[in-house]
């Protein structure tokens, strides 16, 4: 194992307890906290000359400053996305110098994946409808609402994009024995359920009873469910995106659910965000919204802070790093 005390840098905030721990597992080095610290991991940070000395980087660093620096060994980023970080320089420069970029996918595959099976199973079982029945008109529509309740056991499931988040939703709705299919550029021969080519997206969509979107955003992914793509899909269909706003034409998918060309879509990101008050996508029929919340949960720091110290762990002895992009 190498003891030698190692700089590691910091822009990200971490409440207590969880900075205590953090900082308890790197007592044998240095950690230098930015004076530039965020509380939201969408923000990029800024260029910061204390990182010019650090070994290691912690949190969202300006993309420039952390291509360019030859000391800097390894970035791990507090964020399952990695949008600014998804470039060819980047993984070239990292490459060249032998450095490392990883980020918190496992940190955030389970709240990500259980938050999508709630709104499957509350759609499924009616529950946003009466809930609104409830603050609202306080009608009693039971005959309505038990026909159209539906099972989750055999229906389709298409999952866009397919890594840790993916993956874990994969592992939830097995029990329910779904049909499920991921698209994906490529398949690791490891998934647990079936993948395919994106090239058969179009096919796919048209069969989904389900479409949960994981996509990121990138250039590739830009508009993916665009018009076209949401008219295939069935008007009984239910529609989730966790992944990027960007990644789907939202007037098209408003459209969609207003002409009920598609039974509902559960968004927790959208583009812009946060959505302005007087946005038509707040009152869209059948349309339920989450302010990018999915990935939260009651111990969040805490996990965020154990995943880099074991990672770190793994670094000092040389071993394989968890959730590594590049």
């Amino acid at each position: 194992m190498n003891s030698a005390p190692l700089t590691i840098w910091c822009n990200y905030y971490f409440p207590e307890p969880a900075f205590s721990e953090l900082r308890e597992r790197l007592k044998q080095h240095r950690l230098v906290l930015s004076p530039g610290m965020q509380k939201s991991n969408l923000v990029q940070g800024e260029y910061d000359a204390l990182l010019n000395d650090a070994d290691i980087a912690l949190g969202q660093p300006d993309v420039k400053q952390a291509m360019e620096l030859s000391r800097l060994r390894w970035v791990h980023l507090t964020s399952a996305g990695y949008t600014r970080y998804d470039r060819d320089d980047i993984r070239q420069a990292f490459e060249r110098r032998g450095a490392a970029m990883t980020n918190s996918s496992q940190v955030y595959a389970e709240p990500c994946a259980e938050h999508v099976l709630a709104m499957m199973m509350a759609l499924g079982r009616r529950l946003p409808q009466g809930m609104m029945d409830q603050l609202g008109p306080k009608t009693w529509h039971a005959a309505e609402h038990r026909a159209q309740c539906k099972l989750l056991l055999g229906q389709k499931v298409l999952i866009l994009g397919l890594g840790s988040i993916g993956s874990r939703l994969v592992e939830l709705l097995q029990p329910f024995k779904m049909d499920i299919t991921a698209v994906r550029r490529k398949a690791s021969g490891s998934e647990l359920c079936l993948v395919v080519s994106t090239d058969r997206t179009d096919e796919l969509l048209a069969q989904a009873d389900h479409v949960v979107n994981v996509l990121p955003a990138n250039a590739s992914t830009e508009r993916f469910l665009d018009r076209r793509r949401i008219s295939l899909m069935k008007p009984t269909a239910n529609f989730y995106n966790i992944g990027r706003g960007n990644t789907v034409d939202q007037a098209a998918l408003m459209d969609a659910l207003k002409n009920r060309k598609i039974a509902a879509a559960y968004l927790d990101v959208a583009d812009p965000e946060p959505v302005p008050p007087g946005d038509p996508l707040w009152t869209t029929p059948n349309c339920f919204i989450t302010p990018h919340t999915a990935g939260g949960h009651h111990d969040e720091f805490s996990r965020l802070a154990r995943h880099f110290a074991d990672n770190f762990d793994r670094f000092l002895e040389g071993k394989e790093l968890k959730d590594r992009i590049a």
